[in-house]
């Protein structure tokens, strides 16, 4: 946790970028019935039932002292599609930096491994070498800046039933050359001295 938070204590550098990325799962549902359009004094209104037309996965890279987001929507969410998103982030997001230092979770497919896997011995290693991954803790996924962004892209775009993969991936699109329009950004506040006080159950006690 405190290596996390050391890494956001970072000055911004482009050589050195400091990145956020999660991924999330996105059900695609189809409305059985038509809703019923708002008027003065009713509200819309939405059956409660509805057809379920499969799953997608959304990508997102956050850099959060900037205030850019790259978000990219798969049909799945395999070790062969991390990589490639990463692939993206390394050579085509940030790819005159000299090392991405990368913030993300403790998912099974989220290790240096999955690039063998997916390419030759070679360039797996240049990928790999273009990142120094950072961990968050088990059960701290909540450190990641980029649930924050996953939450703010939940509330402000696919707060409705979408039954096509292609109508989430226009709408996130647009959400996300809005939202780098006003190089929107994420004030983080959580410090390692907040930590040592308001965790300290975690941390060993030790007699004086």
């Amino acid at each position: 946790m405190e290596k996390v938070l050391d890494v956001y204590k970072r000055d911004y550098n482009f050589k050195y970028p400091v990145v956020c990325m999660d991924e999330s799962p996105r059900q695609l549902i189809k409305e059985k019935r038509r809703p019923i359009e708002a008027r003065p004094g009713r509200v819309r209104r939405i059956d409660y039932e509805y057809e379920r037309c499969g799953t997608c996965n959304i990508f997102i890279a956050s850099e959060p002292l900037l205030g850019k987001r790259y978000v990219e929507v798969t049909e799945r969410r395999t070790k062969k599609d991390w990589v490639i998103f990463l692939k993206k982030i390394s050579d085509e997001y940030y790819r005159d930096a000299e090392r991405i230092t990368l913030i993300l979770d403790n998912l099974s497919t989220h290790q240096s491994g999955a690039f063998y896997e997916v390419f030759e011995p070679a360039e797996a290693k240049r990928i790999v070498d273009r990142f120094e991954f950072v961990y968050t803790p088990k059960h701290g996924s909540w450190l990641n800046m980029a649930e924050i962004e996953l939450n703010v892209l939940q509330g402000q775009c696919l707060s409705r039933r979408i039954d096509k993969i292609e109508t989430v991936d226009r709408e996130i699109k647009a959400w996300v050359t809005n939202r780098n329009k006003k190089n929107a950004k994420i004030n983080w506040q959580f410090k390692t001295e907040d930590a040592r006080i308001k965790l300290e159950r975690l941390y060993p006690s030790f007699e004086v």
